[in-house]
């Protein structure tokens, strides 16, 4: 795990901390792979917002498709009763607000979807940002950036 920043104001040590940032992506990953889809959304905030794009050869960014939280667990319902999905993600960067309320996460993951006989990775670069609401952490939602998998 690469590049970790944290904010070191004293605000931030009576927030948020990278530790717990680090447990909800493991809690949010083992939720997905679980295929419990009411624990993984009740993760997000009621106005998450999930975006997925793609980057040109020439480094353009180009959505394909952006849903709010209901719409987002429509369509993974949807594609989890066709398909097996296993997730594996990696942090690359913590920034916790000065405030200690929110964090933004910068990491990768790679997909193993198996449809059918079927296998094939997808592997994205994701970004989501963590808010602290009564002492709940949730996410405001996702971006999804896919890449060529190494």
């Amino acid at each position: 795990m690469s590049g970790l920043l944290l904010a070191a104001s004293p605000a931030a040590a009576a927030g948020l901390t990278e530790a717990q940032v680090r447990d909800f992506a493991a809690r949010q990953e083992k939720t997905w792979n679980a295929r419990d889809l009411t624990g993984f959304f009740a993760m997000f905030t009621p106005d998450a917002v999930f975006i997925d794009q793609t980057r040109t050869p020439k480094g353009e960014l180009i959505p394909y498709g952006q849903s709010d939280r209901a719409k987002a667990k429509e369509l993974a319902r949807k594609f989890l009763a066709g398909s097996t999905s296993v997730e594996r993600g990696v942090i690359d960067k913590v920034a916790i607000a000065s405030d200690g309320r929110s964090a933004t996460v910068t990491g990768r993951e790679i997909t193993t979807i198996q449809t059918g006989t079927r296998t094939r990775k997808v592997c994205a670069n994701t970004q989501q940002t963590l808010v602290l609401s009564g002492g709940v952490l949730k996410s405001k939602g996702q971006t999804d950036t896919v890449t060529r998998c190494r």
